[in-house]
């Protein structure tokens, strides 16, 4: 801990991580990780649309010691926030994944394994323990379904996050003008960002480049190449009610709608029997015209809170944001790119160091503006918070 207490001095906020990430990463890999789609309008908006979120501290409550446990699907976190589903991970930095779930099973809150991560099931199972959520991309076919549904379950992860919100690519140029292509290719520009980076390159050659592992097993030979072009014909596009009701009809579990920001959505989802839905614009990566997610939270809330568990994602970077989702009624917080970011700067340690500073935010915040627990913030009156 000595070590990581010395770089909490120097790098004491997710702002810092992204930084020093960025030094680190090649281009191609950073701006994956931080670019929305277009011109990033929706990316700013959700932050723009936090940082409007204010409140009013109360004093004279003598010494707060704020609890940060809370409780979901029955299952008790000691951290209220978790980290979001994440594709293509291993491009960031390798082994992210295993990580992340290290550092999820020691602090003891939820770790989501994107399908389109690049790492399996069964190896993150093996190191997650019971903090494993999986997320699924809808495939085509009944028996590849089946079959993943059935290695997360074998894997020991408990609730499914089934991902709504890509019905159609989005326009992400930055990737592009970055060089991105899939599967990855070795050329002059990617070799030349890998010799101007070479902690992540050093990293990469022990891991070899990243593959999307847990599709391998349906491919024809297992090349990134045919898995790439695996993933275009095969996931995605044909995701409707009644496919998410056989997906609810095969999975025993906690199941999270993921993506919704209608409230009719959310109606249909309470219907076919999810458990939750996740209001989420995917980060600001999908549609550029999205209203900010943190907008459409207590609209969501309004209409399905009192029936079902609301999670959240979309521009959380502080502890600070955590609050805010609670206090308009989120039931749990989630984050993206503080988490890889993190990672991409101080590699193994780089998932406990984002969840200190994380952590310790939340507890001073929670002491400034004078409430001891989670459901003492999701409990707030209206009049203790305001919009600008």
């Amino acid at each position: 801990m000595s070590n990581l207490s010395e770089r909490l001095k120097h790098y004491p906020a997710v702002v810092d991580l992204q930084k020093r990430a960025k030094k680190r990463l090649p281009r191609v890999a950073w701006e994956y990780l931080d670019m929305g789609t277009d011109n990033d309008v929706a990316l700013d908006l959700n932050r723009e649309a936090l940082n409007k979120i204010k409140f009013m501290p109360k004093f004279m409550l003598g010494n707060i010691q704020p609890d940060l446990s809370t409780t979901v699907f029955g299952r008790e976190y000691k951290l209220p926030f978790g980290v979001a589903p994440v594709g293509l991970t291993g491009l960031m930095w390798p082994r992210v994944e295993l990580i992340l779930a290290q550092s999820a099973a020691k602090y003891q809150y939820p770790y989501t394994l994107s399908m389109v991560a690049t790492q399996t099931p069964e190896a993150v199972g093996a190191v997650v323990g019971d903090m494993g959520w999986f997320q699924l991309y809808p495939p085509r076919s009944p028996l590849m379904r089946s079959d993943i549904l059935q290695r997360a379950k074998d894997s020991g992860f408990h609730t499914l996050v089934v991902t709504a919100d890509i019905p159609a690519p989005s326009g992400r140029q930055r990737s592009v003008r970055a060089g991105l292509t899939m599967p990855p290719k070795i050329t002059p520009r990617f070799v030349w960002q890998g010799m101007i980076n070479p902690a992540w390159t050093i990293a990469t050659l022990r891991e070899g480049l990243p593959s999307l592992r847990t599709l391998e097993k349906y491919s024809a030979n297992g090349s990134m190449k045919e898995i790439s072009d695996f993933v275009a014909k095969e996931l995605g596009g044909t995701l409707d009610w009644t496919y998410l009701k056989e997906v609810r009809d095969l999975w025993d579990g906690p199941m999270v709608v993921k993506g919704i920001m209608h409230p009719s959505d959310a109606v249909k989802c309470l219907e076919i029997g999810a458990d939750g839905v996740q209001v989420s614009n995917h980060g600001g990566r999908q549609l550029d015209g999205a209203p900010a997610a943190i907008d459409m939270l207590p609209i969501i809330v309004n209409e399905v809170g009192d029936k079902m568990t609301i999670t959240f994602d979309s521009g959380i970077r502080t502890g600070l944001d955590v609050i805010r989702a609670y206090a308009l009624g989120a039931d749990f917080v989630f984050a993206g790119r503080a988490f890889i970011s993190a990672v991409g700067a101080f590699g193994e340690s780089g998932g406990d160091h984002v969840t200190e500073i994380l952590k310790t935010e939340m507890r001073n915040d929670m002491a400034n503006i004078g409430v001891a627990s989670i459901e003492e913030i999701k409990a707030m009156r209206e009049n203790d918070f305001f919009f600008e």
